[in-house]
């Protein structure tokens, strides 16, 4: 095969070189020009007018998009119904998180149909994925798996196989021959990715691409890889915990934000179908610093156990440790609670913990966390039956947050008598209003 024609350009600056230099000619910055691959295109002169491309978005027809099962609903929620024909899906989680076992669940159920199914790995030989297939109940003679590193090796097995699904695992082992460069290098990542997504809309197969993620938790490789594709997933979990969450962070295809939930077990990965009773199966209601907060991923309610413990430091500066939330939300809390109820923490070594290992980034964890905070203080337990959500703003003001009916529904599911949350302009059945920090505290005197 030819080798094509490259040039390297800057990671940083998108300064581009003909050749390789140590230092970027344009930003200055060391070891950042990368090798890529150039796109050649031919325009040809047409005679006379070509007849225009707009339409009004009026005329444009509903188009119907036919769905193919995972054989897992909770990965079908985050997908919006299921794989779409021509869909690329970047999936993307820690190492050993489960993302293999995942996938060759997923396969298997797509080629239980009779539907073929071609899983290509870089990582694991065909023994090893055979094995693991083997353990999950994934044999079947219409799965079939090909270890290798060459992208050219991959196309003419897709070309052989013509699938209905294709998973690559990983996208960074994979290097095509017409660029140098080692395999997981940002050129080789884009050219690989460009050249099966150019495949996968061209046949019609769903392509799903596993990506190693960095230490701070995001999707190794260019940000062009993420835009390349229709939905980007996010496989998360503490290794410590049996719970596992399938994050939508993009979806051209369904709602971005939803969330699948899984508990992993030695058989494989297992739907939760009830995940907030999975979450407190555990709590002790008479526990002070514990609360019970209804938060809202995607279009689904979860109720999770908020935790907190103050205490007394000995030396240095106090201590902000969190798990499950961002450390500056605890940081903005605590001011707001020391400058408007005159609640000190200075002098105090603050934890707060979400139980199950899951992580939530919703301002209506501000209220909860804050009553755990003053509980775990004064050594009182919150009312067993009253659970809570809302965003505290920096005046100390309890602000309105979305998906109030969803929240007030999955707390009565599960037993909560009311919710202590931001007054409502109507009068909601089972919310306790209030409008101040200082408001919401008074619960803990009751």
């Amino acid at each position: 095969m030819a080798k094509a024609k490259t040039e390297f350009v800057c990671q940083a600056c998108g300064a581009r070189s003909p050749r390789w230099l140590g230092r970027c000619p344009g930003c200055s910055a060391w070891d950042s020009l990368a090798e890529e691959a150039l796109e050649t295109r031919t325009v040809k002169a047409r005679g006379g007018a070509e007849k225009s491309l707009v339409r009004s978005i009026t005329s444009v027809g509903a188009e119907k998009l036919e769905r193919t099962s995972t054989g897992l609903a909770e990965l079908d929620r985050v997908l919006g119904g299921g794989l779409v024909p021509g869909s690329v899906i970047l999936l993307g989680g820690e190492p050993g998180i489960g993302k293999s076992t995942l996938l060759l669940q997923a396969a298997r159920a797509v080629a239980a149909s009779g539907n073929p199914v071609l899983y290509a790995s870089g990582e694991e030989s065909v023994a090893q994925i055979a094995d693991r297939g083997r353990r999950l109940g994934a044999l079947t003679e219409s799965l079939f798996v090909v270890a290798t590193t060459e992208l050219e090796v991959v196309l003419a097995a897709s070309h052989e196989v013509k699938p209905a699904l294709l998973v690559i695992d990983s996208i960074q082992t994979l290097r095509s021959s017409s660029l140098d460069g080692a395999a997981g290098t940002v050129g080789q990542v884009r050219e690989v990715t460009a050249r099966l997504v150019d495949m996968a809309k061209q046949h019609g197969i769903p392509l799903v691409l596993v990506g190693h993620v960095t230490k701070e938790g995001s999707i190794a490789g260019p940000k062009v890889v993420e835009h390349l594709v229709d939905a980007v997933l996010a496989f998360e979990g503490d290794r410590g915990q049996g719970l596992r969450t399938v994050r939508a962070l993009k979806n051209r295809f369904g709602r971005g934000g939803e969330v699948g939930v899984f508990a992993m077990t030695e058989s494989g990965l297992e739907e939760v179908a009830s995940p907030s009773r999975f979450l407190l199966g555990d709590r002790r209601t008479s526990l002070a610093g514990s609360i019970v907060a209804p938060t809202c991923e995607g279009t689904r309610a979860l109720c999770i156990e908020v935790q907190a413990l103050v205490a007394p430091f000995n030396f240095g500066n106090p201590r902000r440790t969190t798990s499950g939330i961002d450390s500056a939300r605890l940081a903005m809390i605590l001011a707001v609670l020391e400058r408007k109820a005159e609640i000190p923490f200075s002098t105090m070594d603050v934890y707060v913990n979400l139980t199950g290992g899951l992580r939530i980034d919703e301002p209506a964890l501000d209220l909860p966390i804050a009553l755990a905070l003053v509980s775990s203080l004064r050594g009182r337990a919150l009312p067993p039956e009253f659970a809570a959500f809302g965003e505290v703003g920096l005046g100390g003001e309890v602000r309105a947050v979305g998906h109030l009916e969803a929240r007030l529904r999955e707390a009565k599911a599960l037993g909560f008598a009311s919710c202590i949350g931001p007054a409502s302009r109507e009068r909601t059945e089972g919310l306790m209003p209030v409008r101040t920090i200082e408001e919401a505290l008074g619960w803990i005197e009751r």
